[in-house]
């Protein structure tokens, strides 16, 4: 029986709270559901019974949304992540166990209130893009039964198109957590290396892995990240969340964001892939984006070392001595990827490491010029029987534009952009600098807000936008004296990686004072009930990391505070505390520190 839940999180909150419904009925119900798609769809290598179940709705029995925020929300597991007492099989019979504990990250959902559904389905070892590698069944398309799922998160990515989950847990090394997100119209996030925790999840590429949401909405795996975006004991490569990127940094992309565009676009021969993304530059643009284009061969350069380097011997660190040991229980086409690493040497890792660190020292610097990048998911989709006649190749075709990302170590969102003409979702990816997450996420919400396409499941976004404007990792300086362009002290800005972003005025609410000392000669600018004008000051952009070092070294009597702009926002720029204008001159007047300056000379 099918049944037609609204699953997003903010829907099931209403529902639970005003009583129209409750955990029991609803896991239930998704549980039959589930078990009458997973012939079709082999979306669950082991959907959980309903005795398995039993424990953590029980656990959930006098609590309430208002104590736990996941309270009953479902949610599936991709089965290379341990849940505690079901075997762990990452799509290898042979190599199944029985954890005694579960993942960090399964823990937390838990704890939180989640209820985990199953475990979902994979290209075996996580080593695919395509979900057709499993011994488990291949995973076909949620909405196009000619196309597969996408994987290697295949099942994951299914259980939350397919309305049996409100989100979903998947990895990405290179791409499983978002070529099957483009594919089945979903927001995948594959967020900054280390933050989220990668304790009790079976290695691809231990040094690159990542654990992903499949969500719905953007909004929703902004809500996820900021619940569990957690240094974590247990996972020696996890890292701290910078404040900057927590929760409150989720809100609307303020107009004249940067985002870079690829010189070298490939769509491997598709007609209707070009028409589509260049729908979505014109939509980023809507939103306020300026598109900057990028040299994109560096990125592509790094994607390839990926497979062709030395990374495909850290693989093999998992599966290599199952492989040895028991050759026929590995698909022959993951053998196939992974026979020449045991030829793999020492000095051919370290060379391909000095390449890596050469190609992202190239790719920081276009990133630093720009807010994000934006690339199609994927050139273009490919059908179930081209990977069934040229399964590696094919496979290689959908992570053109994903390969690369851990290698770099950036963070990225694949976003629903909209749909071909036979029904298919496409989508995007916005990729950036580490700890951006929640930025890219407001993009990427601002984005599904602008194109207002059907989300899964047919429904609409009808949600409230966010009312705050979003953060990245830049902090914006107002300055108005001689820290402006072309002035003694602008030096200071550009040691620290600032870049101007408009000169501009503040409101009519300040006076300006030419302050007593120097050389260097300073202003203070000082707000004001009445007699203001508006004064021409500079908005700068400099990282956040450095805005503390900038703030101690500014003497007194200035200082850093909030200063109103001529549109009514407010900034943190200089100002001027009242007892440093003894002795001060009014110049007011003049409108500006360098008219004035002007005048001296």
């Amino acid at each position: 029986m099918k049944h037609d839940f609204d699953l997003r999180l903010g829907a099931l909150k209403t529902a639970y709270a005003d009583g129209s419904l409750t955990p029991r009925q609803l896991i239930l119900a998704l549980h039959e559901q589930a078990a009458t798609l997973n012939p079709e769809f082999h979306l669950f290598i082991h959907l959980l019974s309903l005795e398995e179940l039993e424990p953590y709705l029980a656990a959930l029995d006098g609590k309430s949304t208002a104590e736990l925020p996941l309270f009953g929300v479902p949610f599936a597991i991709k089965d290379n992540i341990d849940l505690a007492g079901v075997p762990t099989t990452a799509a290898c019979p042979a190599f199944a166990y029985v954890p005694e504990t579960s993942a960090t990250l399964v823990a937390q959902l838990i704890a939180l209130g989640a209820v985990p559904m199953g475990k979902t389905n994979l290209d075996q070892f996580a080593t695919g893009l395509n979900g057709t590698r499993s011994p488990y069944g291949e995973c076909r398309n949620s909405v196009h039964p000619a196309y597969p799922s996408g994987g290697s998160s295949a099942g994951s990515s299914l259980a939350v198109a397919l309305g049996v989950a409100s989100f979903a847990l998947g990895t990405d090394t290179a791409g499983s957590g978002r070529v099957p997100a483009a594919l089945n119209n979903l927001v995948g996030l594959k967020a900054t290396k280390g933050l989220i925790s990668t304790a009790g999840v079976v290695p691809a590429c231990r040094t690159l892995d990542c654990v992903t949401y499949f969500t719905t909405t953007a909004a929703e795996a902004s809500q996820l990240l900021a619940l569990t975006a957690k240094l974590d004991a247990r996972d020696e490569y996890s890292r701290a969340n910078p404040l900057w990127n927590d929760a409150s940094a989720f809100g609307k992309p303020r107009a004249g964001f940067r985002f870079g565009v690829p010189k070298q676009l490939e769509f491997l021969g598709c007609t209707e892939s070009p028409a589509l993304f260049a729908s979505s530059i014109e939509q980023f643009k809507a939103l306020g984006g300026e598109a900057v284009e990028i040299d994109f061969a560096p990125f592509l350069e790094a994607a390839r070392l990926l497979y062709e380097g030395p990374w495909v011997a850290e693989r093999y660190s998992v599966a290599g001595a199952l492989i040895e040991q028991q050759p026929d229980a590995v698909l022959p086409v993951i053998k196939a990827v992974l026979e020449k690493a045991p030829g793999v040497s020492g000095v051919d890792t370290f060379r391909a490491q000095y390449r890596l660190q050469a190609l992202k020292a190239i790719c920081d610097r276009i990133l630093a010029d720009v807010d994000c990048v934006l690339t199609p998911a994927y050139p273009r989709p490919v059908t179930l029987d081209e990977l069934h006649a040229e399964p590696v190749k094919r496979n290689s075709d959908l992570g053109y534009y994903t390969n690369f990302m851990n290698m770099l170590d950036y963070a990225a969102v694949a976003v629903p952009a909209g749909f071909m003409a036979n029904g298919l979702p496409w989508g995007v990816t916005l990729f950036g600098r580490a700890f951006t997450d929640q930025y890219l996420l407001s993009l990427a919400d601002g984005l599904q807000r602008q194109h207002g396409l059907p989300l899964s499941g047919e429904r609409s976004l009808n949600a409230q936008a966010p009312a705050t404007l979003a953060r990245n990792d830049r902090a914006r300086v107002v300055v108005c004296g001689a820290h402006l362009d072309g002035l003694p002290l602008n030096w200071q800005l550009k040691q620290r990686g600032g870049r101007l972003l408009q000169a501009t005025q503040s409101s009519p609410d300040y006076q300006l004072y030419a302050l007593a000392g120097g050389p260097p000669f300073r202003p203070g600018m000082v707000r004001v009930a009445e007699g203001g004008v508006a004064i021409a000051v500079e908005v700068w952009e400099l990282p956040s990391a450095e805005l503390g070092s900038f703030l101690t070294g500014i003497p007194a009597p200035l200082g850093l505070g909030k200063v109103q702009l001529a549109d009514g926002s407010w900034e943190t720029g200089f100002i001027c505390e009242p007892y440093g204008l003894a002795g001060a001159v009014d110049i007011t007047h003049f409108g500006g520190w360098k008219a004035y300056m002007k005048s001296k000379t």
